[in-house]
């Protein structure tokens, strides 16, 4: 049998609670509910750092951030890490991207012309970062020129915090789609297999959905549930928390909870959920182009995000040095109907270091001697023996990105079916939560003596997974 064909979704910043399958009452999103239906919804799913260079080279290399050597925004991922889509291209994969990558530094003030490119695999590459024309390399952005469009977000009245963007076929969300359905057309029915990576920047900030599908959001929008967040909460919480609750990374223009409105918190809301079902739509497309094309059937799908939102939850908006659910905890879905069974939901704990492996495992390759993840294929084709893929999750946040006040974090988190622990290192800080009885991480335990015992075995299995991050590179080639 001819190895899959991939269809690799990658939205930006987008946490798990966003569609119908993930238990959302207000998003429509029936194109990824369907995906979920036609395979593998993971219910538990983690990223590796809460910030999307380190993460996304996390995903790509199977490896942890601290291991790659890229643990913030603004780095390179070192030439020698060896990314998925290269072993797989090696392996006579035609791989294609469409939208962002985000494995170098992506600023114009370091790379004017562009995302600088490193040994990725891919021989079709339609780079898009984000929407806004600040690269000659940006495709979305010459294409928009060369339609005569004009791309003018228009302020939302209700609120100054929000948007309304471009609708399709003008959205760079749409133009993603367009750039993966022209891949998947020229490839259909070809001898060797193929990997297309869509990876649109949408639901990121800034809130910006199309008119349309904020509409629908407006006309109900006092039903939106405020943000998961009481007052005095963040008293025993983290410096950072408290410091970014006034302004998303420390800046007080940016997000600043302590002064929005409910109306505010809602709009956002609202925003990012329509943003989230004009993705949807996409999906669909690509979706019924693989079916149109006869190559759905031998195509595996997987939709995920690099990693999540606090969309005010806790009193931050954004990301930083936070691990609550909204943070780390990602959608992932990965459906291969023709193969693989259906309609399954797995409740065990993954992590996005799992990806890589568990794709040339499909494919049929050896695992890369320097990945750190567990392929999930056992899980995927419903053979795992009732043993769970892992006890823990681990996450780290090195500096990642801008400082907060000054000052750079470093955290690292690790999770366990029921509880949740956070070091803030070179701080006397930390956060303890019992998942089981505290869902919404409202009460840390961390200065609690009775958690003490929690507390201290967590600690532990930190350190632990700590350790388990060293380099299994270069391999150990004898006994002396």
């Amino acid at each position: 049998m001819r190895p899959p064909n991939i269809l690799w979704i990658c939205t930006d910043q987008q946490r798990f609670d966003t569609t119908g399958c993930y238990g959302n009452r207000f998003v429509r999103t029936p194109h990824i509910d369907r995906l979920a239906e036609q395979g593998t919804l993971f219910e538990n799913a983690f990223c590796q750092s809460p910030v999307c260079t380190p993460s996304r080279a996390s995903f790509l290399t199977g490896r942890y951030p601290r291991t790659t050597r890229c643990r913030q925004n603004g780095q390179n991922l070192p030439e020698n890490e060896r990314l998925v889509t290269r072993l797989l291209a090696d392996a006579g994969y035609r791989c294609g991207l469409a939208g962002k990558l985000h494995v170098s530094a992506c600023d114009p003030s370091v790379a004017p012309d562009g995302e600088p490119r490193m040994d990725d695999g891919y021989e079709t590459f339609h780079w898009s970062h984000h929407p806004e024309d600040d690269w000659p390399s940006n495709e979305y952005a010459r294409w928009l020129e060369s339609s005569g469009f004009v791309r003018e977000p228009q302020s939302a009245p209700e609120s100054p915090y929000v948007r309304c963007g471009p609708d399709a076929p003008y959205s760079q969300t749409a133009w993603c789609a367009d750039m993966a359905i022209g891949f998947i057309e020229s490839r259909a029915g070809a001898d060797r297999p193929w990997l297309c990576s869509v990876n649109m920047f949408d639901p990121h900030h800034p809130f910006d959905p199309p008119a349309r599908h904020l509409q629908r959001y407006l006309d109900r929008l006092e039903l939106i549930p405020l943000p998961n967040f009481e007052a005095g909460e963040l008293d025993a919480k983290s410096y950072f928390q408290q410091y970014d609750h006034h302004g998303a990374y420390g800046d007080s223009g940016s997000y600043p909870y302590s002064k929005m409105s409910d109306t505010d918190h809602r709009l956002i809301r609202a925003a990012y959920w329509a943003m989230v079902e004009a993705i949807d739509e996409q999906v669909g497309r690509m979706i019924e182009t693989l079916e149109r094309t006869g190559e759905r059937d031998n195509t595996m799908v997987i939709f995920m995000s690099d990693h999540g939102e606090m969309l005010g939850d806790h009193g931050i908006y954004l990301k930083g040095p936070h691990f609550y659910e909204p943070a780390v905890h990602v959608p992932l879905i990965v459906s291969y109907p023709g193969v693989w069974p259906q309609g399954r939901r797995c409740s065990g704990l993954v992590e996005l270091t799992d990806l890589a492996p568990t794709l040339l495992e499909a494919a049929g390759l050896p695992i890369h001697p320097g990945m750190q993840g567990s392929s999930l294929l056992p899980l995927l084709q419903g053979t795992a023996a009732g043993h769970p893929h892992r006890a823990s999750v681990y996450c780290e946040f090195y500096n990642a990105n801008a400082k907060q006040g000054g000052v750079g974090g470093f955290a690292t988190m690790v999770r366990t079916e029921r509880y949740k622990l956070v070091r803030y290192h070179g701080r006397d800080e930390g956060e303890l939560y019992d998942l089981a009885a505290d869902p919404d991480e409202r009460n840390n335990l961390w200065s609690r003596s009775d958690a003490a015992d929690v507390r201290s075995d967590l600690l532990i299995l930190l350190s632990d997974r700590m350790a388990e991050t060293v380099d299994p590179l270069p391999e150990r080639l004898s006994m002396w």
